[in-house]
């Protein structure tokens, strides 16, 4: 017997003081689990199950047996960079200096969190719009700073900028807003833009604009990125996201443009935190860029999907909200069930065979509306199979 494995009153794990005593598993895995437990067509975690176009594997592979395998430059190759500036000034008017104003992150996620580990210094507070994405306030309490959480206008799902500005206060250092939102599929107009441009305009707080479905939205509507705003540009860290774009969340490789000066500070933490991103993701990707096609198409592509899982659920009795832009759907349950979101959406899984998210996961108090969100990014026949399910209810 080695003393490794002996027993001794002195071997002891230290206990180690919990950073995010709030945190537990995340509701994404949680359904997920139950899911595949239950053999439920999972429409509640948000990722394809179809395969990206073969031709931007070409590149990747193309690119590693040029031998682009070691690492990059740390805010990323240049020809990306170039090209992302290149597609931003593209679709909404704002020169970027690929430089020092564009940086390749490990997927939206690490951007985010690097842009408020940046900004934030302990006690300062960062105002976050329920429902909102789960990783915002994880990032925000890491850094040491406080979530001031303000609801979107329940049941519309849009900006309240009469709660918003009485929120701010003289230790608001950043603002999050997410369009096309997740998980309301709702998306900001330019005149909330505006407001919003002129609500901070008398303020030093920065903008975090997570966009990371920019490419999603339906009806012949715009995205109204911050990048077009002067007001809001000038300001604001802007999150974009490859792999919800060409179909690849599991290469976690995404965008942060932001000035000058902010970019300069978000470096210094990402240098630290992940200090660079997949060399041969990032040159297939800067080829794949070459033809905008792919990324201009992506609007027809879901709405087409968006229209065929809405025409399904229509003979249902599930209520639908609207989806303007994002890859999920909400529903009202009010008319099939009398279980809250969260009790609904176990029991959708076990008895019906398919897996939703409850919107109650996405607020800060679990507000419990009675919606559920389903995500319509699958392959026509998965679509066809919940439907098949759905109308059981």
């Amino acid at each position: 017997m080695t003393e490794a494995t002996q027993a001794s009153p002195t071997a002891r794990t230290p206990a180690l003081p919990n950073k995010l005593p709030q945190v537990g598993t995340t509701i994404f895995t949680v359904m997920s689990a139950l899911a595949a437990e239950h053999d439920a067509v999972n429409l509640g975690q948000g990722f394809p199950d179809f395969a990206c176009d073969p031709a931007l594997l070409d590149t990747v592979t193309e690119a590693m047996r040029a031998g682009h395998n070691q690492y990059p430059p740390m805010p990323g190759i240049r020809p990306l960079r170039a090209a992302v500036a290149a597609k931003i000034q593209a679709l909404h008017g704002r020169q970027y200096d690929a430089d020092t104003e564009i940086t390749i992150t490990a997927g939206a996620t690490q951007a985010i969190i690097t842009a408020i580990l940046a900004c934030v210094h302990p006690g300062d507070e960062v105002i976050v719009l329920d429902p909102c994405y789960d990783s915002y306030v994880p990032n925000i309490v890491l850094a040491g700073g406080r979530a001031v959480r303000v609801p979107l206008t329940p049941g519309s799902f849009r900006p309240d900028f009469a709660r918003i500005g009485a929120a701010i206060t003289a230790r608001t250092r950043a603002l999050i807003i997410n369009s096309p939102h997740n998980p309301s599929a709702t998306i900001w107009s330019a005149a909330e833009m505006r407001q919003l441009q002129a609500l901070l305009a008398p303020t030093e707080i920065l903008l975090i604009s997570d966009e990371v479905y920019e490419h999603m939205v339906f009806d012949g509507a715009e995205h109204q990125s911050a990048a077009r705003f002067a007001g809001l540009a000038a300001r604001a860290f802007i999150v974009s996201s490859f792999g919800k774009t060409f179909h690849v969340t599991g290469w976690k490789v995404g965008t942060m443009a932001a000035p000058a000066a902010l970019t300069a500070e978000f470096r210094k933490v990402h240098q630290f935190n992940v200090f660079t991103v997949n060399t041969p993701m990032q040159h297939g990707l800067a080829s794949y860029l070459k033809d905008p096609a792919p990324y201009l198409r992506l609007p027809a592509f879901y709405q087409a999907k968006r229209d065929l899982f809405r025409q399904g659920l229509a003979d249902t009795r599930l209520k639908l909200l609207p989806s303007a832009g994002s890859y999920f759907q909400c529903v009202d349950i009010s008319a099939v069930s009398a279980l809250n979101e969260s009790d609904f959406c176990q029991w959708l899984t076990r008895e019906v065979g398919v897996a939703a998210i409850p919107l109650s996961a996405f607020y800060g108090d679990g507000f419990d509306q009675r919606v559920v969100r389903l995500c319509f990014a699958k392959k026509d026949e998965t679509l066809r199979a919940a439907l098949e399910r759905l109308r059981k209810l």
